[in-house]
This record gives structure tokens, C-alpha cells and sequence, in this order.
């Protein structure tokens, strides 16, 4: 009983470890060794995951940096939450947070047919002239991604995209606008 009672608490302080870490600014070093730490173990996993959603945004944005470093075969352990991170994403009003969500999102293979919410957020978001650059060209990624299999949206998409005016957008959001129309000519990703 005891055991059980030391691990409990091993994970919990291991947990408030993390999250203190978080509280304060990490660096490059930081996240290579976090990442190191946790590869390979789910329960570690688990709790750098579960800080994704902390209340305090910033322990919340640097765990979502931390995923960002894993590798493809770590992010994969990420597939089956997919809904939940889609969730967070859309609700997220900490605009660095939304875009590492959305880089996490952009490594997965989406949901086909995909989630209507999500596509319909992308294509608002892709255009908003408020947003970060970087998370407009993440969402005109997503959303080409989940328009491709389905010829009607993707007709739709490309409409979107011809409306856009390039001498308008900034240089970041311009290009990739670019590249996917390119992508849609060849058809690949």
C-alpha cells in the first residue's frame, strides 16, 4: 500500500515539477530535455499532456512548445486526441498557444470527412487580418488538407483563396497562399 502511495505521490510531484518548470521561462536546453525525459512513457506523457490545458496560460503555451519538439513517431501518440486538441484550439484565446495547437494538428493525418467546426474555424481564421501570420497559414494549410478529398470544398477553398487579394497580405500568408494554389495544380500536399 505504501508503494502505491509513493508512486501517487512521485507523479504528482513530478507533475508540480513540470509545472513549476513551466511557471518560469524555459529555454531550447529546457525543451530538449523534457522531451528526453518523457519519450517513450505514457504516463509522463500523460502529465506533460494534461498541462496543455492548465488555467495559467503560460504554463499551457510552453507545454504546447514542448510537444512541438517531439518527433513524428512521438507525435503519433497525439492521434487519439485529436478531437480534444481540435476542441482547444478552437477555444484558445492565447493567439501562441492556437498556433502551436495548430502546428500539432498540421503533423496528424486529419479526420476524413472532417470535423466541420474545425474546417469552418480554419477558413475564418485563414482570412482574419487580426490573427497571427502564423496561425493564418497553419489554418489555409488544415483546411486545404481537409478540402482535398472532397472535390466540392475543394472548389469552394480555391475560391477563397483566388478572393484573397495578394498585395494585401503579408509576405508569410501570401506565400503559402501561393504554394497551395501550386499544390492544388499538382495535387499533392
Amino acid at each position: 500500500m505504501n508503494t502505491r502511495k509513493n508512486s501517487e505521490s512521485e507523479k504528482t510531484d513530478q507533475t508540480m515539477k513540470l509545472k513549476e518548470r513551466f511557471s518560469q521561462r524555459i529555454s531550447m536546453n529546457d525543451i530538449r530535455e523534457i522531451v528526453y525525459l518523457v519519450q517513450g512513457d505514457n504516463q509522463k506523457q500523460q502529465e506533460l499532456y494534461s498541462l496543455l490545458f492548465d488555467e495559467d496560460d503560460k504554463i499551457a503555451y510552453q507545454a504546447s512548445w514542448v510537444f512541438t519538439h517531439f518527433s513524428s513517431l512521438e507525435v503519433s501518440w497525439l492521434y487519439d486526441k485529436q478531437d480534444k486538441l481540435i476542441d482547444e484550439a478552437i477555444t484558445c484565446k492565447h493567439p501562441g498557444k492556437r498556433r502551436l495547437l495548430l502546428n500539432l494538428l498540421y503533423k496528424q493525418p486529419l479526420a476524413n470527412p472532417p470535423r466541420t467546426d474545425f474546417l469552418d474555424f480554419c477558413l475564418e481564421h485563414m482570412i482574419l487580418k487580426e490573427e497571427l501570420p502564423g496561425v493564418q497559414t497553419l489554418c489555409m494549410k488544415l483546411a486545404y488538407e481537409m478540402c482535398r478529398p472532397i472535390p466540392e470544398l475543394l472548389q469552394e477553398f480555391r475560391a477563397i483563396l483566388e478572393i484573397m487579394e495578394p498585395n494585401l497580405l503579408i509576405i508569410s500568408v501570401r506565400t503559402v497562399r501561393k504554394n497551395v494554389l501550386k499544390a492544388m495544380q499538382t495535387g499533392v500536399r
